[in-house]
């Protein structure tokens, strides 16, 4: 029988893991207790290791580091279950070491990080939200003329999940998409494969959707924004590690930029960073692009279908290591 230690601080815990979900999981055969991180913190890694000694499983927030101090401090660990797809914080070789499986999540909110880049893309094309600040400070705003989207060229760096659900987007919208991947797609009508600098020059909005890597960091430095139309728009969705933010800062206040949108950034937690979020020409989030029940609800459930598969002895989807996970054993796994 499993004990699971959930580590998402009780503030977090409703939207970003929630109530069905521990139901779910409380209800699994093989599961025998279910603890939670009562705190109103994240938990150290020195606080983790002695919450959950005893403990088969975590389910591991977002922002829950997984150092090999972490893995050397819990001889229970089965599984170590990232409720997230991005495990850069987690030393999948340390956990590897100590025969620990490792998974992820896979991205259940293209469909929600689309759609707040398509409502990003209007307002910056119309000054939505400049139109409604102003009312709200009791001025009567100047009307000026906006940008329909229809006829405009939008260019997809990546085309992941995201990217592709986003294209359909702008297509069904009238849009002209220029794509920029490294995968092998076939052109339609308004969907063209190009180069990245292709895509900068040609695009009214640039969207960032790379994944990030070595190879993309700073991918949007200063040759990028100057290779950009003048007067286009630029639109973060992905991580804050692809942006040179200081580029960006300087290619917005010379005007080069007519705007840009950002619901990630280099602040903790993926936040935009507060000085570019303050500029009056940037529309920022706190990183909520993902951040609806549809889309919170599937890492969770999946995080839980995974766990519910390894207690059946099925390796599931999303599994990191598995030739490693020697820990296995301990549930009744026959192949190491």
């Amino acid at each position: 029988m499993a004990i699971v230690f959930i580590t998402h601080p009780k503030g977090k815990f409703p939207q970003y893991f929630g109530e069905h979900a521990l139901l779910s999981l409380k209800s699994l055969a093989g599961v025998s207790e279910v603890r939670l991180n009562t705190s109103d913190h994240e938990l150290s890694t020195h606080e983790l290791i002695n919450e959950a000694q005893g403990c088969d499983a975590l389910i591991a927030y977002r922002q829950t580091s997984a150092p090999e101090s972490l893995f050397d401090g819990l001889p229970d660990l089965v599984a170590f279950l990232r409720c997230a797809v991005d495990i850069r914080t987690v030393d999948v070789n340390a956990a590897s070491k100590n025969g620990i499986l490792v998974t992820q999540a896979s991205p259940g909110y293209a469909a929600s990080v689309s759609e707040w880049i398509l409502a990003a893309m209007v307002d910056l094309a119309r000054g939505i939200s400049d139109y409604a600040k102003q009312y709200h400070e009791g001025k009567l705003p100047l009307p000026h003329m906006g940008k329909e989207l229809r006829g405009s060229t939008l260019g997809v760096i990546g085309y992941g999940e995201i990217g592709q659900y986003v294209t359909e987007l702008a297509l069904a919208f009238g849009m002209r998409v220029l794509v920029n991947t490294l995968q092998p797609i076939s052109d339609r009508e308004r969907l063209t494969a190009v180069s990245f600098n292709k895509l900068l020059t040609d695009s009214d909005f640039v969207v960032c959707l790379a994944p990030a890597n070595e190879q993309t960091n700073n991918l949007m430095n200063s040759d990028a924004f100057n290779n950009m139309r003048p007067g286009s728009f630029f639109i973060n969705a992905s991580r804050g590690e692809l942006v040179d933010e200081t580029a960006l800062m300087r290619s917005l206040n010379s005007g080069h930029l007519a705007g840009c949108a950002l619901d990630v950034g280099r602040a903790p937690d993926q936040m935009p960073s507060l000085e570019l979020a303050m500029h009056p020409k940037v529309l920022a989030a706190p990183h909520i692009g993902g951040l609806t029940p549809p889309a919170i609800e599937h890492q969770a459930l999946e995080t839980v279908a995974q766990l519910k598969e390894l207690l059946e002895l099925r390796i599931p989807r999303g599994v990191v290591n598995p030739l490693q996970a020697h820990r296995l054993i301990r549930w009744g796994h026959n192949n190491y």
